[in-house]
């Protein structure tokens, strides 16, 4: 959420950095302002209501002492009080109006954020490893995974319907065996704390983060309890800290946490979407970060390269690109993706999403930390997949795949699968 007095003070900056990004409406801008102007008449009123009540009543009781009559002047004190009772109600749907507002708007991106309409402009920043070489037609990982018996999407779809999977034998364990080896990596090697939370949040979580009210349309709801399966872990760890104030000397912190992850938009029949590249239930590690409005640049760097040690570490070939302004997500001011090859699909495909949010997330949710001078201040919140396990199933199983049909396991995972092929 953005910051009203920022939006008061800094009028046409807002406006113009909105207007980079794709379908964003600045004309928001103008309803917030119009009601903050009146929020804000409604709140001097009252104040000079209150001050005229305080004086009043003075004079009632010098006025009593002297056995003056003082109906008339107590009349007009009742008149005030009813008067700063309105103003009040007024002005909490004033202030729940702005609310509703301002978080129907998106993030401002950052100013070092290229600007462009579409992902056609999004800038490549760096390649690893060479696109992999195959001395045969590579399969993509439908077929791969009917012929080894590892993927069974009719077992799915009878279950659950279009969309889902069966993970059969070393599908299964090769699945178990990427999100402990994740876990792992980014505990071990790159400071993370784990962290197992609730698969049914509360919608204040999915507010915070920003996935309400916005893309209420995508998510699962259980409505007798009023609560929502997670789209990403990122919203019940960043919501671990909301309505805190957060020492600053346990900042930066650092969450990974493996979920599985429920996305009621699946995405359209095509072949970008073919078996395991876009489903409403899949599993990912997520990495997320809470620190200073100072440090959050420099950790958005390190969260994308601890997302990059795991494409590195498996031997696949990938591409980060930096989303420009109208690529960019809802909550976001600065991402990095990060894309990997798979030859059966013969592109690339998105394995993390490495963003910062500035201080956007942490107002919606209340997240403040205690700075030097002891004032309370808004903690800057990171995210991004550590990775997004299916599309990394599909980009494994189409690089390492074999003549034969076998699928090789790169060295940096045998210690968890327990074997060198699949086949």
């Amino acid at each position: 959420m953005l910051d009203i007095r920022l939006i008061r003070e800094k009028t046409d900056h807002i406006r113009e950095r909105l207007a980079t990004r794709n379908g964003a409406l600045p004309s928001l801008i103008d309803e917030v302002l119009a009601i903050d102007e009146q929020r804000r008449a409604a709140e001097t009123e009252r104040q000079k209501l209150q001050s005229d009540r305080n004086r009043i009543s003075k004079e009632i009781g010098i006025a009593k002492k002297n056995g003056q009559d003082t109906s008339a002047i107590e009349a007009e004190v009742r008149g005030i009080g009813q008067r700063i009772d309105q103003i009040g109600k007024d002005a909490d749907a004033a202030d729940e109006k702005q609310r509703e507002l301002l978080l129907g708007i998106p993030n401002t991106p950052h100013d070092a954020c290229p600007v462009g309409d579409s992902a056609e402009q999004n800038p490549e920043v760096r390649v690893w490893g060479e696109k992999p070489k195959h001395d045969f037609e590579p399969k993509d990982h439908i077929a791969l995974g009917a012929s080894l018996g590892i993927l069974d999407f009719e077992a799915g779809a009878k279950i659950s319907g279009s969309a889902f999977v069966v993970y059969r034998g070393a599908g299964s364990k090769l699945e178990r065996s990427l999100i402990s080896f994740l876990l792992d990596l980014h505990t071990t090697q790159h400071g993370y704390a784990e962290v197992s939370p609730p698969l049914l949040v509360k919608p204040e979580c999915l507010v915070g983060t920003a996935q309400l009210p916005k893309f209420e349309d995508q998510q699962y709801k259980c409505e007798r309890d009023n609560l929502y399966l997670v789209p990403t872990a990122e919203v019940p760890v960043t919501n671990l800290h909301r309505e805190e104030i957060v020492a600053l000397e346990k900042l930066p912190i650092q969450y990974a946490a493996y979920t599985p992850c429920f996305r009621s938009e699946a995405g359209a029949s095509g072949l970008g979407t073919r078996g395991l590249i876009r489903m409403h239930q899949f599993d990912k590690v997520e990495l997320v970060k809470i620190t200073t409005p100072e440090s959050s640049m420099a950790e958005l760097e390190t969260l994308t390269a601890n997302a990059e040690k795991v494409l590195q570490l498996l031997g696949l070939h990938y591409r980060v690109i930096e989303l420009c302004t109208g690529d960019l997500g809802f909550g976001s001011t600065k991402t990095y993706d990060i894309e990997v090859w798979a030859p059966g699909q013969n592109s690339y495909l998105e394995v993390s999403s490495c963003s910062n949010f500035g201080d956007y997330q942490a107002r919606r949710m209340n997240l403040r930390y205690k700075d030097e001078n002891g004032k309370n201040r808004f903690c800057h919140t990171l995210n991004g997949s550590g990775t997004a396990l299916a599309r990394l199933f599909v980009a494994l199983v189409e690089t390492h795949q074999q003549a034969d049909g076998s699928i090789r396991i790169p060295e940096a995972l045998r210690g968890y699968f327990g074997a060198e092929r699949i086949g």
